[in-house]
């Protein structure tokens, strides 16, 4: 397994549900009917799809194995970089739940809040997603040992077993691939 191709592949999941959650920011906007509890359903993709599904990999996997072996220019990359955005799209999708909530109690005005965090969630993550595949895991896969990248390797497919095992992955690409048929 080449951890850092599934990764890539990975973002690309992730970029397909950024574009639905753009789909259904517009339907909001153009004050169109909106089944708001499909957001939840992204919420729940994002969180387990990409937050813990592939950011746990570069976070417990790669970024550790980068700040160990690469030094200052990889723990800055990483630590002030990558897990910074980590964050921030965690904070998106914790605010995305509120204001989801606020609006199905009936507060109207929280729309905005809805758009508000599910579009900077979307340019977030665009901009992340190109920085890791063109930048960090480029320099990584330049940079590490070959025995550090085949370790790597072994344990994404170990991880990449255990979700398939527990029926993750094909769980949440089905949620994608519905969520994209209705949008």
């Amino acid at each position: 397994m080449d951890c850092f191709a599934l990764m890539v592949n990975e973002h690309k999941n992730i970029k397909r549900m950024l574009a639905v959650m753009r789909k259904i920011c517009y339907l909001v906007l153009r004050g169109e009917d909106v089944d708001y509890t499909n957001f939840f359903r992204i919420i729940d993709f994002v969180r387990n799809y990409a937050d813990q599904h592939h950011h746990g990999k570069e976070e417990t996997l790669l970024f550790v194995s980068m700040m160990e072996e690469l030094g200052p220019v990889a723990e800055n990359l990483v630590k002030y970089g990558m897990n910074i955005e980590h964050d921030w799209g965690r904070l998106y999708m914790q605010e995305l739940e509120v204001a989801v909530q606020r609006v199905l109690d009936g507060d109207d005005e929280a729309k905005l809040d809805v758009i508000a965090n599910a579009i900077s969630y979307t340019h977030l993550l665009e901009r992340h997603i190109n920085k890791e595949d063109d930048v960090a895991y480029v320099y990584a896969q330049k940079n590490l040992k070959p025995a550090t990248i085949a370790s790597l390797n072994k344990d994404c497919a170990r991880l990449e077993q255990e979700a398939d095992d527990n029926n993750t992955i094909q769980k949440y690409l089905a949620l994608l691939n519905e969520l994209e048929a209705a949008f």
